[in-house]
């Protein structure tokens, strides 16, 4: 791109050469102010004139093909600064009035409200049933033969007998089809939560608190049912959490949690759910740990009993395992030709509960079994309120990472099928459904990505789909439960073993945040690392703390840098990185890639000493002890003794010749003549301390004479960031160096204003609206200048 225009030019020009029609507008100069009445500032009529010249593009050449070096653009205009941007536009300054509307209630809005709180009522009544009732028929029934499998292993996860898993996998899914706003997310059993809730019930009632006569078998029947009261607590207590959170539209506190962080965390999470299921692959009863470094414990525990391993539980773990990954690669290999998935789950339930029956592998091999399933429904039950004084923190975290999962998957679906999914309505939906599973004996439950990326891909398009799935669970609770008593516990093992594919695979991430963003790697190997060592519940709030440090990390030492002009442009960079920008010369431009604010103002006014190669603070100091030194060799001359005005040598002094009328420091520290003490009494009295310039004081002076601060990337303003600014612009003017402000954005203007920013030192004429503005102003300002004859003594 070629552009006309040079720094020192009295305008932008910018010329288009897509099209052959010129356009010429010619906009009106605003009319004088009471401020200004000769209008804005360096405005003329022509100020917003732009000049279009078109050319119509060769009829075989595509508008595609267009290269941006082919267009010229050209527009002439004066320089703006802020005032004169204001007075331009017309900025509105009248505050802007916050009126409290009295609420209206009316049949519509009452009707708009419920539908709002119960989709439902929104979808159902337009549902159209020929298009879309057999998807949802064959989703359902895909997604219940895999939720039936699934819910049996997730209630050992629990800590829980598997029945309490079936239940988990009705009542929740039912609510959220009256609540829930995503289509196509299965909600439900999820092995995360799961091993979140065991990890509680095991900590708060141990195994070994039942313990028989004679400490020689463990009361199971007892620690099962003390175990369900804290799961259902733990339950109500979480859906207490996200109701609370939706109706006070505190859906956002998902965006703390980043993606490597929920990456981290699930990976870590599916390594806890491996460790816990490896007890009953081995066959194994490992000591129960809770707390910080319990799953190094247990894993620890189980290498200790491994030679105790039964057999046969280790080789029904085996062959299941091939037999079951067998079937999901013909699954993948046939994808496109099965209709449905085979239910691989489902099949390894039937053929290991009817083999485990005819050969008696628990009472002849010792192969562990799930035991007593009993069929119907349980009563609902109150949840123990004593309990909640101790599962709160728990609660809160289950509650944001369960909400977390289930919004992720529900955006990746709303995204793919055009429609949108409430944040807040989902806490509510899910805080529904676990509240009301806490009266059902339900342990929490969130939405499973395998289960929804199955009720997804076999046609599913609404939640009757998920509607469908519970039935279908609830026929299996009130009949068929009963048939799975012979089920080896090591089937239910493996199935949450193969399904924990997906997250293993999250390994790679390593690899690939290695190459692309090095503070994201170390996000996720802290939250891994964090969530192995101390549980899942202190690694979470562990894994936000130090997520918001990094940010809090990344603004405090953000990048800085010179920038200079690309040739021919007014478009300005990074010196370093670009070879073709050049510096203006006689201006430093400095900019910052992050905002300026009290966690980095430090940082900044650092950075800019370093980056213009000028210590300021140095210079001014010794101008003032030398100020100060001239002011006191004046008083010790007596006081009737008058100074005569020939005994002042008057030199003149040319700006652009510094070298040759510099003092040395050191003859003006002597000041041992009367004739220097004349002279300083004559400048410090006559002309007072302003008079005294870095060269009339022998001073080294800058090799610039603008300082350009670019406030692009500012998004709010502090006090300390106002102060700040307020420094710079006072200690640079103490050494002759002018400062301006560029590219501020309208909002950081008002904010300035709030903090009075602006005064008589600091106007908006010193605020531009780009670099290049601010670059133009300085060297007009600098060239158009008049020499100057400075008025001093020879000392």
């Amino acid at each position: 791109m070629t552009c006309l225009t040079g720094v020192g030019a009295d305008s932008v020009h910018l010329v288009f050469r897509s099209l052959s029609l010129a356009l010429a507008g010619v906009a009106r100069s605003p009319s004088p102010s009471p401020n200004n009445p000769a209008g804005p500032p360096l405005l003329r009529p022509r100020d917003t004139q732009a000049l279009l010249a078109f050319q119509d593009p060769p009829m075989e050449k595509s508008e595609l093909e267009l290269d941006p070096q082919q267009c010229d653009y050209h527009v002439d205009r004066q320089i703006l600064n802020e005032q004169a941007l204001e007075e331009t536009g017309q900025r509105s300054r009248s505050p802007k009035s916050f009126r409290c509307t009295p609420p209206r209630c009316s049949k519509a809005i009452a009707w708009a409200t419920l539908q709002r709180f119960l989709p439902i009522l929104s979808w159902l009544p337009q549902y159209p049933a020929r298009e879309w009732l057999l998807g949802d028929l064959l989703s359902g029934l895909s997604v219940g033969i895999v939720q039936l499998p699934q819910g049996l292993a997730y209630a050992l996860l629990a800590g829980l007998p598997p029945v309490y898993g079936l239940y988990s996998s009705f009542y929740p899914v039912f609510v959220y089809f009256l609540f829930g706003t995503s289509r196509h997310i299965s909600v439900g059993a999820f092995a995360v939560l799961s091993v979140m809730v065991g990890s509680v019930t095991e900590a708060l009632v141990p195994s070994d608190s039942f313990l028989g006569p004679g400490n020689s078998s463990v009361n199971v029947s007892a620690r099962d049912a003390a175990r369900v009261e804290v799961a259902s607590a733990l339950s109500l207590l979480v859906g207490v959490f996200q109701i609370g959170l939706g109706l006070i539209h505190f859906g956002f506190v998902v965006t703390y949690l980043s993606e490597p962080l929920v990456r981290g965390y699930t990976t870590a999470a599916s390594v806890q759910v491996l460790v816990s299921q490896l007890k009953h692959v081995f066959g194994l009863d490992p000591e129960d740990y809770s707390g910080p470094l319990s799953m190094i414990y247990i894993l620890l525990d189980i290498l200790w009993k491994l030679p105790k391993s039964n057999v046969s539980t280790i080789i029904v773990a085996l062959v299941a395992s091939v037999l079951l990954l067998a079937m999901k690669m013909i699954n993948q290999k046939l994808d496109k030709k099965l209709p449905v998935p085979l239910p691989a789950e489902l099949i390894m339930l039937i053929g290991a509960t009817a083999i485990s029956f005819g050969v008696g592998l628990n009472h002849k091999f010792g192969v562990g079994i799930v035991g007593d399933i009993p069929a119907g429904l349980m009563l609902p039950r109150i949840p123990d309120h004593h309990l909640f004084k101790n599962l709160m923190g728990n609660a809160f975290a289950m509650a944001v990472v369960g909400f977390a999962i289930a919004i992720s998957l529900g955006k990746i679906f709303g995204m793919k099928h055009g429609y949108e999914v409430d944040n807040n309505q989902e806490l509510i939906a899910l805080g529904l459904s676990n509240f009301v599973g806490g009266f059902f004996h339900c342990f929490p439950i969130s939405s499973s990505m395998s289960r929804s990326l199955v009720q997804e891909g076999s046609g599913g398009n609404t939640q009757i789909a998920g509607a469908i799935s519970s039935l279908l669970i609830l026929i299996v609770i009130v009949k068929v439960g009963e048939l799975f008593n012979h089920l080896p516990k090591a089937i239910l093992a493996v199935i949450v073993i193969i399904n924990l594919k997906g997250m293993f695979l999250q390994f790679s991430d390593i690899k690939s945040l290695w190459k692309s963003n090095r503070v994201d790697l170390l996000i996720w190997l802290v939250t891994f690392v964090a969530t192995i060592l101390l549980n899942l519940d202190i690694g979470l709030a562990v894994a936000v703390g130090f997520a918001l440090i990094s940010v809090i990390f990344r603004t405090q030492l953000p990048h800085y840098s010179i920038l200079g002009q690309v040739p021919d442009t007014d478009i300005y960079r990074d010196v370093t990185e670009y070879k073709e920008a050049k510096e203006v010369p006689g201006v430093k431009i400095f900019s910052c890639s992050a905002t300026l604010y009290f966690a980095n103002a430090e940082f900044y006014r650092q950075a800019l000493k370093e980056k213009i190669g000028l210590d300021v603070d140095f210079l001014i100091s010794k101008k003032k002890k030398l100020i100060k030194r001239q002011t006191w060799n004046a008083k010790k001359l007596p006081k009737g003794k008058k100074q005569k005005k020939n005994n002042a040598q008057k030199v003149s002094l040319d700006s652009s010749r510094s070298t040759g009328v510099n003092v040395k420091i050191d003859e003006m520290e002597t000041g041992n003549a009367m004739e220097d003490g004349n002279a300083a009494k004559s400048v410090v009295s006559e002309k007072g301390s302003s008079a005294l310039t870095l060269e009339t004081l022998g001073l080294p002076q800058p090799n610039f004479h603008t300082l350009i601060l670019d406030l692009g990337t500012l998004n709010f303003v502090d006090t300390v960031c106002i102060k700040t600014l307020k420094n710079i612009i006072r200690d640079f003017q103490e050494v002759e160096v002018n400062v301006y402000l560029a590219g501020c954005h309208g909002t950081m203007i008002t904010q300035f204003e709030s903090g009075n920013f602006f005064g008589d030192s600091i106007t908006k004429g010193h605020l531009f609206v780009s670099i290049h503005d601010a670059v133009t102003f300085a060297l007009k300002k600098s060239g158009s200048r008049t020499v100057k004859t400075v008025v001093a003594t020879r000392m």
